[in-house]
């Protein structure tokens, strides 16, 4: 069984949100598009969410949060993922360093690493705490256990990081199993640093020796001198909405059809066996483009 939208688009990922809380507090968070979450699901819950998504053709499952470290149960949600499948985690990095073996032996694959910056006090201009050293140790604690390519999850921001992309290259060539993502900003929470992506990519573009398309949200891998540099831009981007795979999970249990919306949510709690696939089923039918 495979879940398809109106629009013919597969869905293959589920990227499941573990918690709305988080120990940072970023001065852009979207939150995952979170309105109001309530209980946080139950370890029971996500393998469940887990088991049907897979029967339906869900080949990768990412989580989220919030912070999923935060979790205490984290490692058994990890453990739950059903054979087969990768699974890859989205953190701040921060409470990583001590984790990371732990989450390898328990079946997760790579991690993606929030970094806005390389500079302490910008960090803690961003982030609102003085925890770069953690996050480093983090990465490099997830290098060293083979959580790899190990992605920098960079939000471009105006007047703030625009001038570190070199730095970030360089960083990126001065270790194994890197790559940088520079993301457009989401227009949440009315925040105003939404940085010039099109001057970066076209820069990228001008500097890069190999451009790759790939094929989740139609985007563009740059390749430059030992450095991979991703661009992720989801707003005013038919391309994202027309490529994309991915059905998403809230943290108290609601299936998401689309990042950007919540006007079209579809509650899976108490539901199990039929009524929990029937929810999947609704949820993908409500999968429309946010952009037309």
């Amino acid at each position: 069984m495979v879940l398809k939208d109106p629009y013919n688009r597969t869905v293959t990922n589920l990227r499941i949100s573990l918690t709305s809380r988080c120990n940072l507090r970023c001065i852009y968070c979207h939150a995952e598009g979170e309105v109001s979450p309530k209980e946080q699901m139950s370890a029971e819950d996500i393998a469940e969410l887990m088991r049907v998504g897979v029967q339906f053709g869900v080949k990768s499952i990412k989580f989220t949060g919030g912070e999923p470290l935060l979790r205490r149960d984290l490692v058994d949600i990890v453990r739950s993922v059903p054979p087969g499948v990768e699974s890859s985690l989205t953190t701040n990095g921060t409470l990583l360093a001590a984790k990371a073996a732990e989450l390898k032996e328990a079946g997760l694959a790579r991690v993606n690493v929030s970094l806005d910056t390389l500079r302490p006090e910008r960090y803690r201009q961003i982030t609102g705490k003085d925890c770069l050293a953690d996050v480093l140790a983090g990465i490099d604690a997830a290098i060293e256990v083979g959580l790899t390519p190990v992605k920098l999850n960079m939000v471009l921001l105006d007047g703030i990081n625009e001038d570190e992309l070199d730095d970030f290259m360089a960083f990126v060539r001065s270790k194994q199993d890197l790559i940088l993502q520079v993301i457009e900003l989401m227009e949440f929470n009315e925040c105003k640093f939404h940085g010039d992506v099109d001057s970066v990519e076209q820069e990228l573009d001008e500097r890069a020796t190999r451009v790759v398309t790939r094929r989740m949200h139609h985007r563009k891998k740059y390749c430059l001198d030992g450095a991979e540099v991703e661009v992720v831009r989801p707003l005013h981007n038919t391309e994202f909405c027309a490529f994309c795979n991915r059905l998403r999970v809230t943290s108290d249990g609601k299936l998401k059809p689309c990042l950007l919306r919540s006007d079209n949510l579809v509650d899976t709690a108490g539901k199990h066996g039929k009524e929990l696939e029937d929810a999947f089923r609704e949820a993908v039918s409500r999968r429309e483009p946010f952009f037309v």
